[in-house]
């Protein structure tokens, strides 16, 4: 997702305190682990050595990434959310006109999205399919399984 990443307060401050970890604590294990694997003998066929290096690059790329998403956010107050139709950090109460069970997410940005605690990403196809939608309207999201049709029932904060 390129341009603005727009979050609550709360999914900043999770980002924000997992760089700081990764930069510190992250940092210096990967450290004492190139270097514990450097005292065992020749680098060249040392696998554990190799391996420490590429966990050090895999974390330097999450940080990267990380510092990336963070340098262009827009922290957006849920108090200030229109709920007459779905936008960015509404919850929504689905029913799923295939299983005819009701359940609710909240449509945040890519950064924020867990779907094990019901959040789900504004740039995923549900997510996409919904935005705009009002209480009453229905939304038809291809997925690979097939076409899904979703009501909306309540858009709320």
């Amino acid at each position: 997702m390129s341009g603005l990443n727009y979050l609550t307060q709360a999914g900043f401050d999770q980002l924000r305190s997992e760089l700081d970890h990764l930069k510190t604590t992250g940092r210096q294990e990967a450290a004492k682990a190139i270097a514990e694997a450097r005292e065992k003998g020749d680098l060249s066929e040392n696998a554990e050595y190799h391996a420490a290096k590429d966990a050090q690059g895999m974390l330097e790329m999450k940080i990267n990434e990380l510092e990336k998403k963070l340098m262009n956010v827009r922290i957006i107050d849920e108090s200030t959310i229109d709920t007459s139709q779905v936008v960015l950090l509404a919850s929504v109460k689905l029913l799923n006109h295939k299983t005819k069970k009701e359940i609710v997410y909240k449509i945040v940005s890519e950064a924020e999205a867990d779907i094990k605690s019901g959040k789900i990403s504004a740039s995923s196809p549900l997510g996409q399919g919904l935005l705009g939608k009002k209480v009453g309207e229905k939304a038809e999201i291809k997925t690979p399984a097939g076409n899904l049709l979703f009501e909306v029932l309540d858009i709320g904060h």
